[in-house]
């Protein structure tokens, strides 16, 4: 259930190979990288079960539409078989949702390069009323996305229960939610699971096991 994610502008060659390392280590799900280090990810995890997940349109959106496609399909040749995408806030804020929606599908239509991608929607939710989670989740599951994602870990406070609990109820049981920011400990985690989340997403991963004793 847990990603383990470097996805820091800092981020070293070193730091992703440490990353996939422990992963490799500790069985975690998945290890999430910025498109750059996707195919290094991607040949050190080759010989292991764990996945490779590339950002796209990190971390605020607002790239074109076939910018984020381009991206998609350059993360699937290198090796990524999950994505987590960042929703255009611009346009959802602007209440152009057709275009939100276009904006995510463009992404969604990777799975027809493989029945085996995942695509996860980053809603950013510290930076949205009620009523706009509600939406952006239904505009997510419309799309054809897989997972809708809490936050990128940059902006506002992160992760919430309460944001959780109301993106399950939204999405409903089939699709996933994934909660990411701010989750830090094994009793963090064990929370966001109990309020419907089915992923967790941090960047302390490996402190979080250490924890789970």
């Amino acid at each position: 259930m847990l990603d383990s994610t470097n996805v820091k502008a800092t981020a070293t060659r070193r730091d992703i190979e440490t990353l996939c390392r422990e992963a490799v280590r500790y069985g975690f799900g998945c290890v999430c990288v910025n498109p750059v280090y996707v195919k290094l990810a991607s040949t050190l995890l080759r010989k292991s079960d764990v996945k490779v997940c590339s950002t796209v349109g990190f971390p605020t959106g607002t790239s074109l539409t076939e910018i984020k496609a381009i991206e998609a399909t350059r993360a699937f040749e290198d090796g990524a078989c999950e994505l987590d995408m960042v929703i255009n806030l611009s346009l959802l804020k602007s209440g152009d949702y057709s275009t939100t929606k276009r904006d995510i599908e463009a992404v969604a239509n990777i799975k027809h390069l493989s029945r085996e991608m995942v695509v996860k929607v980053i809603i950013e939710t510290a930076l949205l009323t009620r009523e706009e989670k509600v939406i952006a989740c239904k505009l997510a599951k419309d799309a054809g996305a897989d997972f809708v994602k809490t936050s990128t870990g940059l902006f506002g406070k992160g992760a919430t229960v309460a944001d959780v609990k109301l993106m399950r109820k939204t999405v409903g049981e089939r699709m996933g939610v994934k909660a990411s920011g701010g989750i830090r400990t094994y009793a963090d985690a064990l929370k966001m699971v109990a309020a419907g989340a089915n992923r967790i997403g941090s960047s302390t991963a490996t402190a979080i096991i250490k924890g789970a004793s």
